[in-house]
């Protein structure tokens, strides 16, 4: 009985190990800290909660706690995954342009959410960092929208700014999507807690699940 009492201990033992090892091995994602006056830092309460809904409906497991790396930090490199959003100026001197080069071209992505007044300088910095690439609008019958949620309609329209259609853009680099943005759209508006945006609980749950999307096509890549 001893015997069959202390394999129980040690069964029991070993889950609890594997499950720690599992929670340090947890995936952490960035959210990038640029210069120029863009407020990047806004809506904070919305990684978080997109990655606690994440973790409750994806077997990849991310990370609670999202970290602010600067643009131009070599430490961008130790997540796959990094989100950037504001409203206004992107300012990037040349080593920053070519840390963000040097992340998505070894595998990182970047997902850029317009804010309002983004677009602009958004843009301007892809042309920098991949002069010989362009953002092209994602077809609606790309796996984005696909899995494992529907989204027939491609990005879905979360926050009205001009009153135009949602539109979510890709950028290539040797075939692999490095890079996704959306304009017009502004699902992290419906990530955050929903006091700030008054966004409709139906049209905020809508967000979430895009948000879920986004992790599970850019982690997998699935093509």
């Amino acid at each position: 009985m001893r015997i069959k009492s202390l394999l129980y201990l040690v069964f029991f033992l070993s889950l609890f190990v594997i499950n720690v090892k599992a929670q340090e091995a947890s995936i952490e994602i960035a959210r990038i800290k640029y210069r120029g006056g863009g407020d990047w830092y806004n809506d904070p309460s919305a990684l978080r909660n997109v990655i606690r809904y994440s973790n409750e409906h994806l077997p990849i497991l991310l990370n609670q706690r999202y970290v602010d790396v600067e643009l131009g930090s070599t430490e961008l490199l130790n997540y796959p995954f990094a989100f950037l959003t504001g409203h206004g100026i992107i300012e990037a001197n040349e080593p920053e342009i070519e840390n963000l080069r040097t992340y998505l071209k070894n595998g990182g992505f970047l997902y850029a959410d317009d804010d309002y007044g983004l677009d602009v300088s958004f843009r301007e910095l892809m042309k920098r960092v991949f002069p010989n690439e362009k953002l092209i609008e994602l077809p609606f019958n790309h796996t984005m929208y696909k899995v494992p949620y529907s989204f027939p309609n491609g990005v879905p329209k979360i926050h009205e700014h001009e009153g135009k259609a949602p539109q979510g853009f890709a950028l290539f680099k040797d075939g692999k999507m490095v890079v996704y943005y959306t304009y017009e759209s502004n699902p992290s508006d419906g990530w955050a807690d929903p006091e700030i945006h008054d966004t409709p609980k139906a049209l905020r749950e809508r967000a979430l699940q895009f948000g879920v999307n986004l992790f599970y096509f850019a982690l997998s890549q699935v093509n």
